[in-house]
């Protein structure tokens, strides 16, 4: 009995001695997801426990996303801030990982969300020949991810019809028209993006389609006028030899 009263207390013993290192935030994260915006302020905080020696090797590490982050040597010890300021669209999806030098199985880690909106509400002046084509394209990057509503004068518009194709790789949206009409084509486009976060927003696209300037081909144009001219001066010169000879006899 006295012996396994004995192993139990050992063991209690060793698991308390467990060393660990914590990270804190602020914000405050939820687990390790730390949820911000762009252009805010965070900072990060690794702390030991208190069963983990000062030491070489129990110095504080931090790696972003796997690249190791520089360190001033006052920074590495029981306590270790990072500071991140701004937070940009890049930093979403980030790890951060804070790690003994010693011994890297001993860590704690951190992940970012960052939300953002599409960069968008402006409008272009779109300028196509008839029956030529045109691309219109929306750059709908954003966390979290939009939907996206293509409309003509106001209306929701109609892709069923053959002259209409419209692409989205999350990223950017695209509605392109082939041989574009005047009748048909042009007007007010609307790129809509409806986020969960930041509500309704767009792109407008006043397309105005123009008459088609007929284009002549600049380099056989040229070669031809001067094939010409030099056909002409040639005759020209023949002509002229002629006349001595006769003007001689």
């Amino acid at each position: 009995m006295k012996v396994s009263v004995g192993v139990s207390l050992l063991l209690l013993c060793f698991v308390c001695r467990v060393k660990a290192v914590t990270i804190e935030s602020c914000p405050l994260a939820t687990g390790n997801l730390l949820r911000t915006e762009v252009e805010k302020t965070l900072t990060l905080t690794c702390i030991n426990d208190e069963g983990i020696e000062p030491s070489n090797q129990n110095e504080l590490q931090w790696f972003r996303n796997g690249a190791q982050v520089n360190l001033a040597e006052e920074n590495r010890r029981s306590r270790s801030s990072l500071c991140v300021q701004p937070v940009t669209k890049e930093d979403n999806g980030v790890v951060f990982i804070c790690q003994l030098k010693g011994d890297a199985s001993v860590n704690s880690s951190i992940k970012f969300d960052v939300q953002y909106p599409p960069d968008l509400n402006d409008t272009k002046e779109v300028y196509v020949e008839e029956t030529s084509d045109v691309v219109l394209s929306c750059d709908i990057r954003a966390n979290p991810p939009v939907t996206v509503a293509w409309k003509k004068d106001g209306e929701v518009l109609d892709l069923t019809s053959g002259s209409y194709k419209t692409t989205n790789n999350g990223i950017t949206a695209q509605l392109s028209i082939t041989k574009a009409k005047r009748d048909v084509h042009q007007g007010t486009y609307f790129c809509e993006v409806n986020s969960s976060v930041y509500g309704i927003m767009g792109r407008t696209f006043n397309v105005m389609v123009e008459d088609k300037v007929l284009r002549f081909p600049v380099g056989p144009t040229i070669a031809g006028v001067v094939v010409v001219l030099c056909t002409i001066v040639f005759a020209l010169i023949s002509r002229r030899n002629t006349i001595i000879k006769v003007s001689h006899l």
